[in-house]
């Protein structure tokens, strides 16, 4: 594993709350995160079918584009009842000409989970890929996830995406409802997170 130096990394992200998460999680480390609206970079179109393979897009590009390490990552729920979508495409379900809404891709998930009559439980799980990219090309890959159940209604807003309908396994609560700091411990991208913190001897 390539060891990070300086104390800044750079999340290639327009995710107000994926890059608030990624703040959160690199603190304890004394690593300042930045994102890709303070770089001014666009968003790169993400043309592959995994999550590893969108995710290493948005990296390199960010780092060819400011010369720094930068830090992306893709990641969606899979629903086994409908053979694993949305996935890759989680993002896709939510968008609307004005921006994303979950309300309504989690509408949309419910609603083909009725269509296909699946029965309960529905099994789902939240997966994240991260991958650091070196302005070189380099780059290294940590994958994580989290089982659950999706819960219809939806309950508690806090969080983003999916939260609100996801049940992580060995809790009745959904993310939506839990504590910032609880899901960060227990989460997909915690999981992906502390593979790239052992990693990197932090």
């Amino acid at each position: 594993m390539r060891k990070l130096s300086g104390d800044t990394l750079l999340v290639a992200t327009h995710n107000a709350g994926k890059l608030e998460e990624m703040v959160h999680l690199f603190q304890p480390l004394g690593i300042k995160v930045t994102g890709a609206a303070e770089h001014n970079l666009p968003e790169p179109e993400e043309t592959e079918t995994t999550f590893v393979g969108n995710a290493r897009i948005k990296a390199h590009a960010a780092a060819k584009a400011t010369g720094l390490p930068a830090l992306s990552d893709d990641s969606g729920i899979e629903v086994d009842a409908l053979g694993g979508a949305p996935g890759v495409y989680t993002a896709d379900w939510a968008e609307t000409p004005d921006g994303r809404d979950f309300v309504m891709a989690m509408t949309r998930t419910y609603d083909e989970l009725r269509k296909v009559r699946a029965e309960k439980p529905w099994t789902a799980r939240f997966r994240a890929t991260l991958v650091l990219a070196w302005p070189d090309g380099h780059d290294e890959v940590f994958e994580g996830k989290v089982e659950g159940t999706l819960q219809w209604p939806m309950r508690g807003m806090d969080g983003h995406g999916y939260d609100p309908m996801f049940q992580p396994e060995g809790y009745d609560i959904t993310f939506g409802e839990m504590a910032w700091d609880e899901k960060n411990r227990i989460s997909h991208r915690a999981d992906a997170f502390a593979k790239l913190v052992s990693a990197l001897g932090r």
